[in-house]
Formats: structure tokens, sequence, C-alpha cells
């Protein structure tokens, strides 16, 4: 059965008001606020050569389907890595009744923060000094949202460099780290999201840790976490981290091998919303005031 335009975009702004609404269900309970990183192959679906593929980016259609996915798991903030345009975004956004801020890449590959939540301010590779240009090519940025209870949560969104070297990875991750010590040392609550192009077997990963990081997969997650491909997944390189008292709030964290983010390998027609499958987790709120 096909559905008219008309009935796609129908379904989708009703699937988000749902979304929504439930976001002010019992303010007495605070929902679990949940978490989603993402690469989202700059939203071009993956086999972006698949004439489907094709056909969905040249009708305008892939920020809906995107946003559509994305609501059914009423994401509160949500990172992409290899963002597509500005104007794409800013409609992903719409879409999903999100705040954004978008982190220009040193190379082609800009990120976005997405948030529910009031962003309060953000800066974009927050190093000392002047950014090299071998690093953050991908991209980071930093920045603080403010929670329903009125507190304050600072995200780190990061794509890190790619390649099976990992030495300009490693020296993205110790001017992340040094950026990052005071607000970690201080307790505060931190998140950082998204896709780290490394394993958790990985000398980059024991950075993260021996810093103070806790990777919500291995706390809470069930099986191997693997992220990519979204066909046959067999490595785990996108990740929710996080420190400080929401750390001891996580409840679930797993890839999102389901739906659209998968791709069907019996069909040689299909495609998938990226080649990344998106990594979520969710943590117990707590209410205002306590």
């Amino acid at each position: 059965m096909t559905i008219s335009r008309r009935q796609f975009c129908g379904s989708l702004g009703a699937s988000l008001a749902v979304a929504n609404a439930n976001l002010f269900a019992d303010e007495s309970k605070p929902r679990p606020l949940r978490v989603i990183a993402y690469n989202i192959y700059k939203c071009t679906g993956w086999p972006n050569d698949r004439p489907l593929a094709k056909r969905a980016v040249a009708k305008g259609q892939m920020p809906k389907r995107l946003a559509m996915e994305l609501a059914l798991y009423e994401p509160d903030i949500i990172n992409f890595s290899e963002s597509p345009s500005e104007q794409l975004t800013a409609e992903l956004a719409e879409l999903l009744g999100m705040n954004h801020v978008r982190f220009p890449s040193g190379g082609n590959w800009p990120g976005t923060l997405l948030s529910k939540f009031e962003i309060i301010e953000s800066q974009n590779a927050p190093m000392e000094g002047e950014r090299p240009k071998e690093l953050f090519t991908r991209h980071w940025g930093r920045a603080t949202v403010k929670l329903p209870n009125g507190d304050p949560l600072i995200v780190h969104s990061a794509h890190l460099y790619p390649t099976a070297d990992p030495t300009i990875r490693l020296r993205e991750i110790r001017v992340m780290i040094e950026s990052m010590m005071l607000e970690l040392d201080a307790g505060k609550s931190m998140l950082l999201i998204g896709d780290l192009n490394h394993g958790p077997d990985t000398d980059e990963y024991k950075l993260w840790i021996d810093a103070g990081w806790m990777d919500t997969f291995a706390k809470v997650g069930k099986g191997n976490g693997f992220s990519i491909k979204a066909d046959v997944p067999k490595w785990r390189i996108d990740y929710v981290m996080a420190a400080g008292p929401i750390a001891e709030q996580v409840v679930e964290s797993r890839p999102l091998f389901e739906g659209s983010f998968r791709l069907d390998i019996n069909d040689k027609e299909s495609f998938a919303l990226s080649d990344h499958l998106p990594q979520m987790a969710v943590f117990k709120q707590k209410p205002a005031g306590s």
C-alpha cells in the first residue's frame, strides 16, 4: 500500500504530537531522560546509491523519515554526527520540536546537538588556544542544557578522527579531557555522546574511563552493543558516556537495531537511515527541588 505525501506528513504530525504531549503527562513523576547519539550520514540514507534512497532525498523526504523514526523513542537530547545542511538540520529540529545548536567541523562533517529543553550556552571546540587544523576535523562541541527540574546538564557532542591509526584520535581525546577536568573534578552532571570511532578495547577508551567517564552500555547494556554497520553490526564505536550524579541514574543503554535504523539484508531495494545505528541511553530524572 502506498500513502500520499499529505497522509505521510499527517502521520508524522500525529506521531510527534503524541510524543510531545507525553512530556507533560504527569509532572509529579518526572519522565526518564532519553538521550540518543546518532551518526546520520548527512541524511542521505544508506546505501545512498539505491533508487529508493535517491528518490527520498530528491523528494525532500529524508528529514521527515528520520524525524518520524526518532520520535518513536521520545528523545530529549540527540547528538547528530555528519549533519546535513543547516536548512535540513533546522527542519529536523522543527519536526522534532527541539532546540538545536550546530558545531562547525574542521573538515566537512559538522555536528548538531538537539534538545527538548533550553540550551543555555554552547561553544565549539572549547579548548585552550586555537584549534590545530589536524584536530577535530569532524566535530566537538560543548553545551549546557537546563533540565526540567532546573538543574544544568553539561553535554559534550563529539565525532572523532576515524582512521585505524589512533594517533590523532588520542590527541583529540587528551585535549578534550584537559578541557573537561575542572567540571569532572567538581562532580557536575555531564554527558559525552557521539561517534568516537574507537572500540571499548582501546587506549582511547581507557583514557575516558581513567578520566572519570562511565560508559552507559558497559554499565547496564546487554549483548555486544555493536553500532555499525546497519546491516550486520560488527563494531561498537558510538557512545553515550556519563559522569557525575547523572551517571548513577542510568537505567538503559542500547543500540537501536530495529525499524528503519536497520537495513534488511534480504531486501536489495531497501535502505537504512544511516550506516550507523543510534545509541540510546535512558536516565531517571529527579523531581524539581530534590
